[in-house]
């Protein structure tokens, strides 16, 4: 088993779940590496994975999403300047603990997630992916695992439809039909969560959707009828939404067999790290901790 790990979901809940009056000897907030070190920490000695990838965003703006679709993320506010900063500590931090840390200009971190399962996949390897972002959801065959870490737990294959009411391999189609608030992704307007779901289960995908719009009027959902009509209408806006909800597979990644097997730590970048953010032992004794887990 590999653990892939969306390092930017776990940055985000240390900074608005930690004390925002936790701070460095010069005044600069702490809270989101305090958190993340610590969720990182707890994951590598409950674990001792044997091959783990830790994944980072690095821009909203300039993927090959955006040159599809300018607007896409558009409504999302940017990182105030304390959240950037303690980014960049939490890839310093991944990288003293030896581990795997990538990011990439083009893409986002769910493309990078994508392609290592893939890689796995070659090697006759399963992956748990470590998130809460129900995009993700899509990459899960019958041997991998959804691993909402430190919320719901985790999801096999089959229990994905319970709790996002459609199969895996569903889910970018759903995305598509239903929009994605949150990524900036309209859809089809009219077509909501329920209606998404309808339509999915009874024709399986959106490509049959749109190979029996004469037969949509018999699915069990609110305003079947005109339903067809509004679905012809935004083809293009739906399979416009269908290239940017799907994750990548295939982005470039170097020696990744090698990098996804964790190095022993080393401690004394660590130290100066946490030096330099005014952090006690309790994170320290933790690396050392798990230094000692992978010290060959």
């Amino acid at each position: 088993m590999q653990y892939l790990i969306d390092a930017s979901v776990y940055v985000f809940r240390a900074y608005y779940s930690m004390p925002d009056d936790m701070v460095d000897d010069q005044g600069n907030p702490i809270n989101a590496l305090y958190g993340f070190c610590r969720f990182i920490g707890d994951f590598m000695e409950q674990v001792t994975p044997e091959y783990v990838a830790v994944l980072f965003d690095e821009s909203s703006t300039e993927t090959f999403r955006t040159a599809i679709y300018p607007e896409y993320k558009a409504n999302r506010e940017p990182a105030p300047p304390e959240l950037k900063r303690q980014f960049k500590q939490c890839r310093r931090y991944v990288r003293a603990l030896g581990l795997m840390e990538l990011s990439n200009p083009a893409y986002e971190a769910d493309d990078l997630i994508g392609t290592l399962v893939e890689h796995g996949r070659r090697k006759g390897r399963a992956s748990t992916i470590v998130t809460r972002d129900k995009d993700l959801t899509q990459l899960v065959s019958k041997d991998d695992v959804f691993w909402d870490y430190a919320g719901k737990g985790k999801l096999r294959y089959d229990q994905i439809p319970d709790s996002f009411g459609v199969w895996p391999e569903q889910i970018a189609d759903f995305l598509a039909l239903a929009g994605d608030a949150v990524d900036n992704i309209k859809g089809v307007p009219g077509v909501g969560k329920k209606t998404a779901t309808g339509l999915l289960q009874h024709f399986g995908s959106l490509d049959e959707i749109y190979a029996n719009l004469d037969k949509v009027h018999e699915v069990n959902v609110r305003g079947a009828k005109t339903l067809a009509a509004k679905l012809d209408t935004h083809r293009e806006d739906a399979y416009l939404a269908r290239r940017l909800t799907g994750i990548a597979c295939d982005v470039p990644i170097e020696n990744a067999e090698a990098l996804m097997q964790p190095a022993a730590p080393k401690l004394g970048e660590i130290n100066a790290l946490f030096d330099e953010a005014g952090i006690g032992m309790a994170l320290r004794r933790q690396a050392e901790r798990v230094s000692d887990i992978y010290r060959h």
